[in-house]
């Protein structure tokens, strides 16, 4: 049975509630141990603010001394009371989320993956919430992946689960057993990016240069993504400039047995956004100061070209600045007329190990942006963003301009070599 008892009084179950409804907090005893709920909410970075919380379990012995949560389930393990225990956190989180007197927010409830197969535990954890009167759509039911054997049925468990209204998040994804076939098995509302994921991208320039892409990727795929563990600013940095949409972590609040503060964790956020704006503009002004020469003398290429000078002649004062790759021509439709300009006594032993690619006489580059923002608009020279380029797998820039030659609407354009910069980190 679960009793509440006052915050501060855990081990004394005779004491009557606290005349303060939202001061209450509930507790069960199971075994030698003393069993309660505290919360660790999770922040929409858009909204600043608490979005939901996570029910968490703190146990206690007799001794009033903290036991880890895998101690206790450890235990129920070892009994054979799993699934009993199981239901035990689910009661208690439930019980003491309903007491923090909050209207909108989700909660977020780790639940064994067998639990979920159980009849009996899913009829008495619906008729505990029909008692609380709190609706499935409040309640996020967070799974870790399991055996690749039993996944099918957790999918399954899952759907029926999601039919009756409930969200359903994959968590610590990235760990373990993790890949993209259980987000597509489960199919998600939200994934929950393992702590791991963000360390290694605090930590390492490739990883960090990775998460935005991975980011997107699950956005494309229809999925909200939430970055758990974050506890640095720095990390806290990187959740935020890779666009996730919730964030959880000791930076922005730990868990309490009460609602977040709010205008902590909205401060943090603000100053996010408003150092991220300031990263921005930064990376924007170094950008283009690095670009200028090679924008001045691509310009004055497209120039001589359009007067029909010969592409071989007009592009050398491009391909004599640091770092200048290639220049080559397109065709209205994307395709390359003619070969690659390059110097070749500055990119040929680059260029050889990747020979099956050197000759582009004829390959289509329509899919390019480069080319797309040429044709879309012709009235300027356009810039990419740092991409991989094919002929070296280095990271590389591309100007491009819209140039008629002859009546002919082409695109002239020019590669740059594109190492990070200081704090110009490529993006």
């Amino acid at each position: 049975m679960v009793t509440p008892v006052r915050e501060h009084a855990a081990r004394a179950p005779a004491l009557e509630p606290d005349a303060t409804p939202s001061a209450q907090r509930h507790v069960l005893r199971h075994r030698d141990f003393t069993l309660t709920s505290v919360f660790q909410p999770v922040f929409s970075l858009s909204h600043m603010r608490a979005v939901g919380y996570e029910g968490l379990l703190r146990a206690h012995d007799i001794f009033d001394r903290p036991v880890p949560p895998l101690d206790v389930f450890g235990d129920a393990a070892r009994h054979g009371e799993m699934h009993y225990v199981d239901r035990l956190a689910q009661s208690l989180h439930l019980e003491n989320f309903k007491a923090l007197r909050v209207e909108r927010e989700w909660l977020f409830l780790n639940i064994h993956a067998g639990a979920l197969a159980d009849s009996y535990h899913a009829a008495a954890f619906r008729a505990h919430l029909d008692r609380l009167e709190l609706s499935p759509r409040r309640i996020v039911i967070e799974l870790q992946a399991v055996r690749a054997e039993d996944f099918d049925k957790l999918a399954e468990e899952a759907g029926r689960f999601r039919e009756q209204g409930f969200l359903i998040a994959l968590d610590d994804f990235g760990a373990g057993d993790s890949n993209l076939e259980r987000i597509w098995q489960l199919d998600p509302d939200i994934v929950k990016v393992d702590r791991m994921m963000l360390s290694q991208a605090a930590h390492r320039t490739q990883a960090a240069a990775i998460l935005p892409g991975f980011v997107s990727m699950l956005h494309e795929a229809g999925k909200l993504v939430l970055v758990e563990g974050v506890e640095t600013e720095h990390e806290a940095q990187l959740a935020f400039s890779c666009d996730v949409d919730f964030v959880q972590g000791f930076y922005f609040g730990r868990p309490n047995p009460s609602v977040a503060d709010s205008v902590y964790a909205g401060d943090r956020i603000a100053a996010l956004a408003e150092r991220h704006r300031t990263r921005i503009e930064a990376r924007e002004r170094m950008r283009a100061g690095r670009l200028a020469p090679y924008v001045q003398a691509f310009g004055r290429a497209g120039e001589r070209l359009a007067q029909g000078e010969p592409i071989e002649e007009v592009c050398w004062n491009f391909l004599a600045l640091d770092h200048a790759a290639r220049c080559f021509l397109l065709d209205e439709h994307g395709r390359q007329a003619g070969r690659n300009v390059v110097l070749r006594a500055d990119r040929a032993g680059q260029e050889a190990r990747f020979a099956p690619v050197a000759d582009a006489q004829g390959a289509n580059w329509m899919r390019r942006p480069y080319f797309n923002a040429a044709i879309d608009a012709p009235d300027r020279i356009h810039a990419t963003k740092p991409y991989l380029s094919i002929n070296e797998a280095l990271p590389c820039v591309t100007l491009s301009m819209a140039v008629r030659i002859d009546e002919r609407l082409c695109v002239l354009c020019g590669d740059i070599d594109w190492q990070p910069d200081g704090d110009d980190d490529g993006v």
